[in-house]
């Protein structure tokens, strides 16, 4: 049986791991706001429903852990940024790419292209 006071401290952990107001919270799990204050006001406990749909909106939160607090939230580490992780695949992207060409990796041609069709081409001079 799931402990409705535990289980709104972990609703409230949510909430300041992603710095939402219990009405965002609400509109982001797709659920009456009224439902949200019920809940953490103790009068009502959660459903089925309303567990699920936390879950699904929140890939960090982990089932147990909602529910019965067992295991992490979050379930994995928050980077500093989506960029960061972007980078990380892109570097990792490259490596896959220069193994699979056993040539030279020297840079002959840098080609940039702009949105409204122009480009610019640079090519190394000497050397």
């Amino acid at each position: 049986m799931v402990n409705t006071s535990d289980f709104i401290k972990r609703i409230d952990q949510i909430l300041k791991f992603y710095d939402l107001s219990a009405s965002a919270f609400a509109d982001t799990i797709g659920v009456q706001r009224s439902s949200i204050s019920h809940l953490l006001a103790g009068r009502n406990k959660p459903s089925l429903e309303f567990v699920l749909k936390v879950v699904s909106s929140f890939p960090d939160v982990d089932l147990y852990w909602l529910l019965f607090g067992k295991g992490s939230f979050p379930k994995k580490i928050k980077t500093a940024s989506p960029i960061v992780e972007k980078k990380e695949q892109m570097a990792a992207g490259n490596e896959v790419m220069a193994d699979a060409n056993p040539r030279s990796q020297a840079i002959d041609k840098i080609i940039i292209f702009y949105a409204d069709g122009s480009f610019k081409s640079y090519t190394e001079k000497g050397g």
